[in-house]
Parts: C-alpha cells; structure tokens; sequence
C-alpha cells in the first residue's frame, strides 16, 4: 500500500516537472496573458509588502534617531550640570577672594596689631550677627575681651571661649557700648549697639557734648579711654548729628563700617586692652627711674 502511494507521487511530480518544462518553452506571447493575471494579484502584495517595510524602516530610523537625540541630550545635560556646578564654584571663590582681600586690605590699615584669622561658623536666630562664633579658640591664642574687625572696621568683641571655639557680641547688640570719638576733632561719645534701630542700618551715638565739634560724616573711631577695645579702630560714620532737648549734649546716629548680615571671616586681635594699658603704666613708671638715673649720674660728673 505504501509503495503504491509513493508511486503515485512520483508520478504526480514528475508530470508536474514536465508541465514546467512545457511551460517554460512555450512563447512569450502565449505567458503573458498568465504573467498579467499574477501581475494583478502580485503587484497590489508587492506595494503593501513595500509601504509596510519602508514604514517599519523609517519606524527603525526614527527610533534610532530618538534613542540618539536622547543620549546626546542626557549627555548634554550633565555637561550642564558640571558646568554650572563649575560656575557656582567659580563665584563663590571669587567672592571670598574679594572678602580676603578686604580682610588683608583690613591687616594693612592695623599692621600695629597682631591678628588671627577666623570663619563666622554659627550665629543666633536672628538676620544679623549680633551674637555669633568662629571656628578659633584658646589653642589658637583667642581670649576673651579680644577685638574682632572685619569688612572695614570693628565688628565686636570676645566674649567667650573654647579650645577650637569663640564667641563674639557684636556692637549692634542691644547690650554693646563703644567707647568712641570723633577722627577730626577727638571729640568724645558712646557707640550704642540697638537692633531695633539697625533695622535701618543705623546704630546710636549718644553722650557728645553740646560744645564737641561731631558732624555728620565724621569718622568715629574707638577711643583711647575705652576699657577693652583698642583705640583707632573705626566704628563708622556720624550722621543726624542733633542737640538734645536738655541743650547740654548732641546724639545721632552712626552707619557701622562694618556688615552685619553677611559676615563669613572676621580678623580677632591678638593685643589686649588691658595689657596695653600694663604696658603704658609700666613705661610710665620706668621713665622716671631713668630720667633721675641720668640727672645722678650728670650730677656726679659735674662734682667730678
């Protein structure tokens, strides 16, 4: 039964070859009525097949295009990143550098005193730096009492201390009073620190006496009586400068040398007022120790 069917199929193919054959020898005037008929059944295949391959194609293209818009866009990204970090990096050392060179400009102007650079590194609750710390402290030669500048003049004083800490009030607190004067005349006044009226960006001068020659613009200075801040250094400027009612002393205002709502590096000097004023008692009394040394010594020449 097998072999009878394998027969048959031998048979079916081998007329099939023969047909083909036949096929391919006839004319070509007699296919191409047969090559029309496939034409009209192929060619409408051929165009679907045609516009769905080049739409895939495209889709390809296009998706290869977004993938690659994409990555260069990623890429563009954080090169905008970095440049911008970069940037950031730049301003920011470009104003500390502005701020140490008014610090080393700020050096120069009290070459007389012994410095010790320190960074802001808290403060209080409050916008400005009434009260706030640096990052030196007794292992750095701070102690208490020491004068703080920056930005063009005093900023405050030490008040308290720690190994790798202090604290410093500065003069616009409620609680500060400098003892100042006038650089022009040596005209003397208190400096009173006032938070409600640094608002404005002003202190309060007070106790100048009616007769003293303060004018507005006057630079005030520390004065020489002060009893912990060294005389010379600059407070600010006078401005409002007016008679008071009881027509025996004049007050105003001052605008502080210093800023008080950006502070980042101060200047704390070394020198103490107190020591400076052991010194000058010791001088004073060494002076006339040699003086009558000398007229002893003219005296025995003389008897000589």
């Amino acid at each position: 039964m097998e072999s009878k069917r394998s027969k048959y199929v031998l048979i079916a193919l081998t007329v099939f070859c023969v047909l083909l054959i036949g096929l391919t020898s006839i004319h070509d005037e007699w296919l191409t009525p047969l090559r029309t008929g496939v034409g009209y059944f192929l060619i409408p295949v051929q165009s679907g097949v045609n516009a769905v391959g080049s739409a895939i194609y495209d889709e390809i293209i296009d998706y290869t295009k977004l993938h690659d818009a994409l990555n260069e866009n990623k890429e563009m990204k954080e090169i905008i990143t970095q440049l911008t970090e970069e940037n950031t990096r730049l301003q920011a050392e470009e104003f500390e550098l502005k701020r140490l060179r008014q610090l080393y400009s700020l050096d120069q102007d009290y070459g007389q005193y012994t410095k010790v650079g320190a960074r802001v590194i808290a403060n209080d609750s409050s916008n400005w730096f009434q009260i706030f710390r640096i990052d030196k402290g007794s292992k750095d030669g701070i102690a208490p009492d020491m004068n703080v500048v920056a930005g063009g003049g005093l900023v405050g004083i030490v008040t308290d201390v720690g190994a790798n800490y202090a604290t410093v009030r500065s003069i616009i607190d409620d609680s500060s009073r400098v003892s100042g004067m006038a650089m022009q005349s040596g005209n003397s006044c208190i400096v009173a620190g006032d938070l409600t009226l640094f608002k404005e960006g002003r202190l309060r001068i007070t106790n100048v006496l009616k007769e003293s020659d303060v004018k507005d613009g006057d630079k005030i200075v520390t004065s020489n009586i002060s009893s912990v801040f060294l005389p010379g250094i600059l407070v600010g400027y006078a401005s409002g400068i007016t008679n008071d009612t009881n027509n025996v002393t004049k007050s105003g205002y001052l605008i502080p040398a210093a800023k008080f709502d950006s502070l980042q590096e101060v200047l704390v000097i070394t020198k103490l007022k107190a020591d400076m004023m052991k010194e000058e008692v010791s001088q004073e009394e060494t002076a006339p120790q040699e003086t009558n040394s000398s007229e002893t010594e003219t005296a025995e020449s003389a008897s000589q």
